[in-house]
């Protein structure tokens, strides 16, 4: 081959192989802090990685996903385009502080409850495990997420609980008082993955498989009025707020998940305004 002709392919393949190692386009959303949901965009076709668990993403490359009430103090994110050299990128997570919150008045069989009662809690554990894990192709956790319920806040995401004097597992979720009966509604779209009228400690439990891993729990339900793999579509009536389980007032108690990571479902909706919803 001519000299020239041999540095002009060599040059052609340097520059392919530089461009081919370009890391993939990438836009986030979302406070990198506990308890954060972050939403995220890439080229499509790019695999993405989270702390070494690959994430589901849309033919447009649009992915979720979740950093825990207690998540570690960075994260990593892997973006691999089809053939390409993955990119490795860091993140710093903030760590939250979280309130108090004393419950008292409680049944002492509902704060410690009675060995008899473990083969039970345990069947109900394993079955709102199993919600949380689902992995569902559907697209309904990237729409703007709207309050179920209306009424005061009377408990934040987090909030350390410490029950009869008794401190227990923290608050996952945030408590929206109002009358029982009232309606719940679903914040946005979503596959009934869980329906339980009577659980232990959660009473009435329903859940909301949004996909891609995110699910939202609506708990002490006193009414549940849609039925296990029911689509719903966002503002459907689907629940009445009730008092059943580990409670001391009618109230619903919200929670979202991504897998088994527990994130801050007010962070999903417009501001709390006056201590109550808007």
């Amino acid at each position: 081959m001519h000299l020239k002709s041999w540095l002009s392919a060599v040059l052609a393949l340097c520059c392919a192989a530089a461009v081919a190692q370009d890391p993939p386009p990438l836009q986030l959303k979302g406070s990198f802090e506990q308890g954060a949901l972050i939403f995220g965009s890439t080229a499509p076709g790019v695999a993405v990685s989270v702390d070494g668990r690959v994430l589901r993403t849309t033919a447009q490359g649009r992915f979720v996903f979740g950093l825990d009430r207690d998540a570690a103090t960075e994260v990593t994110l892997v973006l691999t385009s089809p053939g390409g050299v993955p990119s490795t990128l860091r993140y710093p997570v903030a760590k939250r502080s979280y309130a108090i919150q004393r419950l008292n008045g409680l049944p002492p069989k509902l704060v410690n409850p009675d060995p008899k009662m473990d083969e039970r809690i345990a069947r109900e554990s394993a079955s709102n495990r199993a919600a949380r894990a689902r992995d569902t192709a559907v697209d309904y956790v990237f729409q703007q997420f709207v309050w179920p319920a209306k009424g005061p806040i009377t408990g934040v995401f987090g909030s350390q609980r410490i029950m009869n004097g008794d401190p227990k597992q923290p608050h996952y979720g945030v408590d929206v008082a109002g009358p029982v009966g009232a309606p719940v509604i679903a914040p946005a779209d979503g596959i009934v993955s869980l329906a339980n009228p009577d659980m232990f400690f959660s009473g009435g439990t329903l859940y909301l498989d949004h996909g891609h891993g995110v699910s939202s729990a609506f708990l002490h339900l006193s009414r549940i009025l849609v039925k296990p793999g029911q689509t719903v579509k966002q503002g459907e009536k689907i629940a009445l707020i009730g008092k059943t389980g580990r409670v001391t007032g009618a109230h619903l108690d919200w929670r979202v998940n991504w897998f088994e990571s527990r994130v801050d479902a007010a962070q999903l909706v417009p501001a709390i305004q006056s201590g109550r919803t808007p």
